[in-house]
């Protein structure tokens, strides 16, 4: 098993840095990308095999969430980056979705 309490250092991330900004906009696809054609820039982690499919699956941005947790701790502006973009997206965005909410439902 990885010991990531040893790999983090808070100075310099671990993580690639183009994992971390495609990830907010496209997750799945990162995700996809990085495991099939970069799987050396993929982020160590220490979640199951089984829940990297699922959550990778079914909630990517709390699996990437997780991965950035792990390496680069969570007093990073990247955590705090991804989590409001989940936030965002899982508890319905802006005034665009209220206003197309609003007119389905009319």
């Amino acid at each position: 098993m990885l010991d990531l309490s040893t790999a983090c250092s808070y100075g310099e991330p671990e993580m690639d840095v183009y994992f971390l900004i495609f990830s907010l906009f496209f997750p799945r696809i990162v995700l996809l990308v990085f495991l099939l054609l970069y799987p050396q820039l993929y982020p160590a982690n220490s979640v199951p095999q089984w829940a990297d499919l699922l959550l990778g699956i079914f909630m990517p941005r709390v699996l990437i969430l997780i991965y950035i947790y792990q390496n680069m701790g969570a007093d990073n502006v990247w955590f705090i980056a991804h989590l409001v973009v989940m936030v965002l997206a899982y508890f319905g965005g802006g005034r665009e979705t209220r206003r197309r909410r609003r007119r389905r439902d009319a």
